[in-house]
C-alpha cells in the first residue's frame, strides 16, 4: 500500500507542470507571452539599452501579460548580453513572475553532454534555484536521449522541459528533415525522432504531459516533410512564428489541425511594439490573445492532414508498412513514434 502510494506521488509529481499549465491554458487561453529585451524595442521606449532597461521592459510586459495570457516566455541572450548584471536582472524578473502566479518558461535552449548539463537543474530547477522557473527550452542535437536525465530531474521537480523539434528558422529544415540512419528511429526524420523521444515521458501521465515540443508556426510548407504529426503528440506544444516572423490564422489551423487544446503561441514584438504603456500594451495582448484562440478552436475542429491519418497516441498500435501508398507509409511512422518504437 505504502510502494503504491509513493508510486502515485512520483506520478502526480512528474505531471504537475503539465497540469498546471493546461489549467492555465483553460483559464487564460493559449497565448504565451514573449519577453524580448531588444535593443531596438528598448530604444523606442526611451529606455537605456542595458541591464537596468531590460528589467524595467520585462516588468511591465509582465504586468501586461497577468490575467492575459497562460505563460510568459523569457528570451535569455537578451539578458545574458549584459553579463552577469543581465543575469541579475533576469533572476529579479522570474521572481517577480513567481510572485504574480504566471507561469515562467525561460528560452534557454540549452543542450550538450548529458554529464554537464546536469548541472542545469542546479540553475533552473531545484527548489532554491537562483533562476528557478516553471520550464526551459532544450536543443537535441547532441542526440535527443543526452537530454533524458535532466527532463528526469525537470519532472521530479514538477518543473517542464520543451524540447525543440520543427523549429520556425527556414535553416533548420534541412537538419530536422534528414532521415536517420542508425538508431531506434532508422529511416525516420531527425524532428520525428526526437518527437518520438519526447512522447515516451508523455504516455503514462494524465491529461497533458510535462514534455513538450517546440514547433514553429510558420513550418506548414514542410510539415509532411518533417514527419511529425502535432496532432498525436500529447505533452505542450510550444510555437513561435506567429505575428512579427510572418505566420498568421490560417498557419496555425494548418500546422495544428486536430490538436487538442496543448498548443501553446508565442507572440513577443507584435505586443511589444504597444509600449511602453501599460495600458495599450494590455490591450494587443487581450486582441492577440483573442485571435490565437480563435484560430486554435477552429484548428481543433479540423481533420489532420491525411497524410497523418492514424489512431490516437494513447492506443498501442502496431504500425504498418506500405512502399507504394505514402498515406499508409505516414500514417504507420506516427503510430510507431506513438508506441515509443
Amino acid at each position: 500500500m505504502a510502494k503504491a502510494t509513493r508510486e502515485e506521488e512520483i506520478k502526480a509529481q512528474r505531471s504537475d507542470f503539465g497540469l498546471r499549465l493546461s489549467t492555465s491554458m483553460s483559464k487564460f487561453g493559449p497565448l504565451c507571452v514573449g519577453i524580448d529585451p531588444h535593443r531596438k524595442i528598448l530604444s523606442e521606449w526611451g529606455y537605456q539599452v542595458d541591464a537596468d532597461g531590460a528589467e524595467m521592459f520585462s516588468m511591465r510586459m509582465l504586468q501586461a501579460a497577468h490575467g492575459r495570457a497562460a505563460a510568459v516566455k523569457f528570451q535569455t541572450p537578451m539578458f545574458e548580453r549584459y553579463g552577469s548584471k543581465g543575469y541579475a536582472a533576469l533572476e529579479r524578473v522570474l521572481y517577480a513572475a513567481r510572485q504574480m502566479g504566471i507561469i515562467t518558461i525561460v528560452d534557454c535552449l540549452r543542450g550538450g553532454l548529458s554529464t554537464t548539463i546536469s548541472a542545469i537543474a542546479d540553475a533552473y530547477f531545484k527548489p532554491n534555484a537562483p533562476l528557478k522557473a516553471d520550464a526551459i527550452t532544450l536543443l537535441p542535437y547532441y542526440g535527443a536521449r543526452s537530454l533524458n536525465n535532466l527532463t528526469d530531474e525537470a519532472l521530479s521537480y514538477g518543473r517542464g522541459v520543451f524540447i525543440a523539434s520543427l523549429t520556425s528558422n527556414s535553416e533548420g529544415t534541412s537538419l530536422q528533415s534528414a532521415i536517420r540512419q542508425s538508431g531506434s528511429y532508422k529511416g525516420k526524420t531527425v524532428a520525428y525522432g526526437i518527437a518520438g523521444t519526447a512522447q515516451k515521458f508523455n504516455q503514462s501521465m494524465d491529461g497533458m504531459g510535462s514534455v513538450g515540443l517546440i514547433i514553429g508556426a510558420t513550418i506548414g510548407q514542410w510539415i509532411t516533410t518533417g514527419g511529425v504529426d502535432p496532432s498525436k503528440f500529447t505533452g505542450p506544444i510550444l510555437s513561435p512564428g506567429y505575428g512579427w516572423q510572418g505566420a498568421e490564422a490560417h498557419d496555425l489551423k494548418t500546422v495544428f489541425a486536430g490538436t487538442q487544446g496543448n498548443v501553446l503561441v508565442t507572440v513577443s514584438r507584435s505586443i511589444a511594439t504597444h509600449g511602453p504603456q501599460i495600458d495599450k500594451l494590455a490591450q494587443a495582448t487581450e486582441s492577440i490573445a483573442l485571435d490565437v484562440r480563435q484560430a486554435l478552436s477552429e484548428a481543433t475542429k479540423e481533420t489532420a492532414s491525411d497524410n497523418f491519418a492514424g489512431d490516437a497516441v494513447k492506443h498501442d498500435v502496431t504500425a504498418k508498412k506500405s512502399k507504394t501508398n505514402v498515406h499508409t507509409a505516414s500514417s504507420a511512422a506516427t503510430q510507431s513514434m506513438n508506441e515509443g518504437k
